[in-house]
């Protein structure tokens, strides 16, 4: 429900359910995804783990539902920030 608009944002949005909050200031989400394989024509279910920067004002746990958006790097490993909860 709260937006952050303090982080310039640009790039991909993902809607994930978030399966890790151990980390201070980063969570991680998961999405599930279908994929094409060719070779039996037919779809694949796939799924995507991304590490996301959450603003300090934000509370989450695990099973809430996340809409993130790509930015610049922040770290090695997190390339998006928390834009809102969907559902807690």
């Amino acid at each position: 429900m709260k937006q952050n608009t303090k982080i310039r944002t640009h790039g991909r949005t993902f809607v994930g359910r978030v399966i890790s909050d151990v980390f201070h200031k980063t969570t991680t989400i998961e999405f599930d995804r279908k994929v094409y394989v060719s070779k039996y024509e037919r779809f694949q279910k796939r799924k995507t783990r991304i590490k996301v920067h959450v603003p300090e004002d934000f509370k989450l746990a695990k099973g809430d539902m996340l809409k993130i958006i790509e930015t610049r790097p922040i770290s090695k490993t997190k390339n998006f920030v928390a834009m809102e909860v969907i559902t807690q």
